[in-house]
This record gives structure tokens, sequence and C-alpha cells, in this order.
């Protein structure tokens, strides 16, 4: 059956704009309302427009709700009184109001609350000023539904990763077109240490969804845990299938993410699925976030066990768990100490926020360790190293300083890949000859 002009216009405005037919047909109806308003009504009016789809010809009707004066008066003065205001008279609006006796006149059987229509006299011509309104009113009408719309797709999306290229960088916040929409990507969402340039292609996280007086704006990220988390899911697809899962994760964007996997599948190797053949798989993972590490470890329920593998590549002598505080002591030998502070107290610091624990390095005569134990060290050898005046060995005594600091190899528990790396190494951790030692000797 062919359809009319009309019809089809309203079925190409309708693709185009991307809206459901029903959208543009109300938006139609309520421009015709409000054109005849003003060219043949009262601002008063209630009015209401019906189209025929087919022949685009309307019916217009004035719509009057049917009250109780009485009642609508003490219905003011009680809202008055309890504002703390001043009455105010009750008038009735007779171009949108009627009494009960009113109402039954035009419909049998009116009662308190309906709604009474009456059909207007129809009018085929409209001056400029009516014509005008009613293009403000669809115009309008649209772009709200546009963003209605928009808004509902893209909450939908929170939580999820999706693609997207830079489109622009202004200051320190990186616009990218993310498809409908352009997503904001604030300075602390970014990678530290990572250049952004218009073109370049990301995945980034939906993390917000926002209703602005300008439409939808969406907040994605690449600097949060959740970011790691969802990158492995597409990665692996254990993870998606729900046979191992990311019961816990720590991250220090741009520098190092702890990550404890687990299995619900008997025989499944957790730790093994998320790495992959040749590590394969956490290589993508890498790829997306640049020279940040990864450590990924068993989780288990025992807390100690937990904390334990956390702390890897260090080993660990003794843990001492105090329930109500939240605090493990955790005893480590002299020589690991390094191992399980970590650079600045990095990974001492990752494997608490994985836990849930707040964790106290001792060492074994009882006393805590110092944050930064390698750092302090490199200090005392530089100064010995000045007093012999020898500035071969002073570089040399800080280039130790600086491998033992940064030198982790992976144990069972833990699997460490950086960047670039063409195989996984799972093997019991090495500890390096004691870089003190050396520099001393040297010296």
């Amino acid at each position: 059956m062919a359809i009319s002009p009309f019809a089809a216009a309203i079925n190409q405005l309708a693709d185009e704009r991307g809206l459901p037919r029903d959208v543009i047909v109300d938006s139609i109806q309520a421009a015709v309302a409000a054109a005849y308003r003003k060219e043949y009504g009262h601002p008063e009016q209630e009015v209401r427009a019906e189209m025929n789809e087919e022949t685009g010809k309307f019916h217009v009707y004035q719509q009057f709700e049917v009250i109780d004066p009485v009642a609508k008066a003490e219905e003011l003065k009680k809202a008055a009184e309890e504002a703390g205001e001043e009455p105010k008279d009750f008038f009735q609006n007779t171009h949108a109001q009627l009494t009960v006796e009113e109402a039954q006149e035009l419909k049998k059987g009116a009662k308190i609350g309906d709604i009474v229509e009456v059909e207007l006299e129809q009018h085929d011509e409209f001056g400029r000023i009516a014509a005008m309104t009613a293009k403000q009113v669809i115009s309008q009408r649209l772009r709200e539904a546009e963003k209605e719309i928009l808004f509902a797709e893209y909450k939908e999306k929170e939580g999820q990763l999706i693609n997207g290229y830079v489109q622009q960088v202004e200051g320190p916040n990186v616009i990218l077109n993310i498809g409908k929409l352009n997503g904001l990507m604030i300075a602390s969402d970014q990678i530290p240490n990572q250049h952004y340039f218009p073109g370049q292609r990301l995945k980034v996280l939906v993390y917000t969804v926002e209703e602005t007086a300008r439409g939808p704006r969406v907040l994605v990220t690449r600097s949060s845990a959740d970011f790691i988390t969802k990158l492995f899911e597409l990665e692996v697809p254990e993870i998606a299938a729900g046979s191992v899962e990311v019961r816990a994760i720590a991250r220090e964007a741009g520098t190092r993410t702890k990550m404890a996997v687990a299995s619900t599948q008997p025989g499944l190797d957790p730790v093994g699925s998320c790495v992959g053949q040749r590590g394969t798989r956490v290589q993508a993972v890498l790829s997306e976030i640049g020279d940040e590490k990864i450590d990924i470890i068993s989780f288990v329920e025992s807390d100690e066990e937990l904390i334990m593998n956390a702390l890897s590549p260090a080993k660990v002598e003794k843990i001492t768990l105090k329930k109500k505080a939240k605090i493990a002591e955790v005893v480590v030998p002299e020589d690991q100490l390094s191992l399980a502070i970590g650079k600045n107290g990095q990974n001492v610091r990752l494997a608490s926020k994985l836990s849930g624990w707040e964790i106290d390095i001792v060492k074994t005569d009882g006393t805590k360790a110092s944050s930064k134990p390698a750092e302090k060290d490199a200090d005392e050898l530089i100064k010995e190293a000045e007093s012999a005046e020898d500035n071969k060995e002073i570089a040399q005594a800080q280039e130790d300083m600086a491998a033992a600091e940064a030198a982790v190899v992976p144990t069972e528990a833990e699997t460490t890949i950086a960047p670039d790396s063409e195989a996984v190494v799972e093997t019991e951790k090495v500890e390096t000859a004691s870089t003190e030692e050396d520099a001393v000797k040297d010296t």
C-alpha cells in the first residue's frame, strides 16, 4: 500500500535523526497545538492536536479539568498555611477548568478529576508568528528526544570498555570520539606519562554518564583498576565465561598492578589462563597500557596466604594478624626487605590494597623496616665512596642499587610481565647477590 508524501516525510525524518516514528508524530502534534493556541486560541487554554498520518489533516481539541471550586480553594489555603504564606483567593480558569455541573452538560457522567474535551473549529491557514512557534516547538522537542535517547544509550554502557579515537587535546583534558557522543578524559583519568595526539585510537572505560543542559556528558578513564579488569575480560575467554574470576586488584596507574585471580572450575589454572601461551594474553593487555608491570597471583581465602602471595616476590618468615585493627605484621629476612617494601614502598602498598590489610614490614629483630631501605643504603654507600674520592665507584654503586630496587623475579604464586617480554617466567625467585656487600667491597 502506497503511503502519502506526508507519511513518507515523517519516515525520512525519523531515519535521519535516529528517532522513533512516534516521537516525530508527537512533536508535530504538539507544534500544531501550540500554533493553534497562538493564532486562534487563548494563552491559558489547554489544546491538544490529533493528526491523521495518511492525510496530514488535524483535529484540534480544547481540554478542561473538572474541579470543585470550594475544595480547590480549601486546598490552596491549606498549602499556603503549610508554607507560611498568606492565602490567596481562588479564581477558576474558565479556559481550562469546569465545574461538575458545567462538565456534565458536555459529557454525561463527568466527575471531579476527569478531563473533558471539546473539538475546536478547524483552520487551514496560520500566520507567520504561529508558523514560527510550530517550528520552534518541533525543533525543541526533537532535540530533547535525541538527548534522552543518547543518554539512555550511553547510560547502559557505564562500566563497559569501548573504542574511540582522540579528537582533540585541550590542556590537561583529552576529548575522544566514542560514536554519537564525545567522551571526556580528565587528567586524573589518564595514565601518567602517556602522551595523546589527535587521531590516536584508544580503549577507554565509561564510568559516568551525566545529564547536562547541553546534553549527556560521558566521562571515561584509563587509570582505574576496573580498566585493567575489563581488558583482561576482553582478552581472556575464561574470565568472560566466568570460569576465572578477578577477586581483587590494586593499581598504581603507569607503574604497577597486582591482580588476584581464582578459578571456579576444578583443574583450571587461573594464573596461566590470564597469562596465556608464551604470555600472549597478558602482552595484549600491556600493549594497551604502555610501560606498566602486571603481577598476577592466585587468590586464596586464607588471609595469611593471600598476604604472602601479595608480597611476592619477597619471601615471608612469619605473619601476625591483628584482626580488630586489621593490621598484619610481616616478618621478612634482612636480605628480603628491599623486595618486600619495593621501590618507594610500592610493593607493600599494593599488597595492602590487594589484601585489605594494613601491612607493617618487620625485621627479624622485631624493629619496623624503613619504607625506603634501599634508598637509605644507597646514600650511605655514596658517602663512603665520596670519602675515597673515587668517582667510578660512586657511579657503580648507584647503578647497583638501582638494579637491586628494580629486580623482580616471579615466584610460583606470582607472574610478573613487563612490556615487550617474549616469554612468561614462572620459576622460583632467585635473589640477586647483595648489592650492599658488592658496593662495600668495591669501595
